[in-house]
């Protein structure tokens, strides 16, 4: 598994930033390469992107989730992959968003475009984008305010 960390600080409330990170359906306005993504239920989201050239899909299940404080998943089909995004309060007015993935290459362009730091810098883009998204709109397209936690027994 592979790791990429990546930092942007966002000048929008907290609330704001969280907020509009949850409207998943969203991510293809800022997200490179990401064709489609469909909220399934509460915690299922089904992505559908272009990586290296080739269009690939998978499930991921969000495995925890406490507003305006972080977000966690990993993927249940396709590539393997796991991530949680931390939404840490910088000011009233200001947020910092710190994305961490864990991810599987898969094939050989996969491994070059990871050796050549090409994912690094797709993610680097990724918030970056994000930041100029919820920025030139000043508010969020939508909230999901709801809790999760699947270490907690039912």
């Amino acid at each position: 598994m592979e790791h990429v960390e990546k930092m942007v600080e966002v000048n929008c409330p907290i609330r704001t930033v969280y907020n509009q990170w949850t409207q998943f359906e969203d991510f293809p306005h800022f997200m490179d390469g990401v064709k489609e993504v469909r909220q399934l239920d509460d915690t299922h989201v089904h992505w559908r992107a272009d990586i290296w050239g080739k269009d690939k899909e998978w499930d991921a299940e969000i495995t925890e989730q406490e507003p305006d404080k972080r977000i966690s998943w990993k993927s249940v089909s396709g590539a393997p992959n796991a991530g949680t995004v931390r939404f840490e309060p910088i000011d009233a007015d200001h947020t910092r968003v710190r994305l961490v993935l864990a991810y599987e290459p898969e094939g050989a362009m996969e491994n070059v475009g990871d050796a050549m730091g090409l994912f690094s810098a797709r993610v680097e883009n990724s918030v970056r984008d994000f930041k100029k998204f919820i920025e030139s709109r000043g508010q969020e397209t939508g909230a999901w305010r709801g809790e999760v936690d699947k270490s907690r027994p039912v």
